[in-house]
């Protein structure tokens, strides 16, 4: 193990990573001035407190924050990695829930706690591209979530004016303080109980297709050069070129 790792593993480091990440999740938090775009259904969808499923990018996931409707209680769904694990802490301390799983790992336990949370009535929020990608393509997981348990999928995707694109698989879009947010809301998408596979199939790609239909969008409401999907045998290199 690399002295890197070892530090990374240390009890003292985690929760110094752990505080200064929640205290500069609430700095862009407080300092940004943010918009909501919201179509009246999905709008009215929240104003009901009917429970929803909340799909946004990996990569988008440091502004999700100011996207969620105050008084919703919503359970974020964390993967089990180390980086997952250091976030779901991070969020605690803001007063976040989280459900712990994904598609790699936990992901039969965390599709049931999904189904009993929504059962309750309460929200969930899922990265159907995370934890590891490809980016900004939408695993079936939210999809079943939503067939099971009968509610809407609401996707959404946002960006600052402020921000630095990190060289990470997900171009990790890393919001700065003192800036203009917004927050793109898309239609409820429903998926009926009784659906086979290739309708679930085509209802992930239209889930994906609007997803990167609302980031970029996102993107230009600032004039900002747009994140695309991550591409077959995308390089390091094109991650790093990527960047602005």
């Amino acid at each position: 193990m690399t002295l890197s790792k070892r530090i990374l593993k240390s009890r003292t480091v985690q929760a110094l990573l752990v505080w200064l990440a929640a205290m500069y999740l609430h700095l862009v938090y407080r300092t940004t001035k943010w918009v909501t775009v919201q179509p009246p259904t999905t709008r009215d969808l929240i104003a009901k407190e009917f429970p929803f499923i909340a799909c946004f990018w990996h990569g988008r996931m440091v502004m999700m924050r100011a996207a969620m409707p105050r008084g919703a209680t919503i359970h974020i769904l964390i993967s089990q990695h180390r980086d997952g694990v250091l976030i779901s802490r991070a969020a605690a301390q803001l007063g976040v829930r989280t459900v712990t799983g994904s598609s790699k790992s936990g992901g039969a336990v965390a599709l049931r706690t999904m189904q009993r949370l929504l059962a309750e009535g309460q929200c969930v929020a899922v990265t159907p591209d995370g934890p590891r990608g490809p980016r900004m393509h939408a695993k079936m997981g939210a999809i079943k979530a939503a067939q099971i348990s009968g509610a809407a999928i609401l996707p959404l995707s946002g960006a600052v004016s402020r921000r630095r694109i990190m060289g990470s698989w997900d171009r990790f879009c890393l919001a700065l303080p003192f800036a203009r947010g917004v927050i793109f809301w898309g239609e409820p998408i429903y998926v009926p109980a009784e659906a086979d596979s290739a309708e679930l199939e085509r209802l992930r790609k239209f889930l994906e297709q609007r997803l990167n239909t609302l980031t970029m969008e996102a993107d230009r409401h600032f004039g900002q050069p747009e994140t695309l999907p991550a591409v077959e045998g995308e390089s390091k290199k094109d991650v790093r070129d990527a960047r602005t």
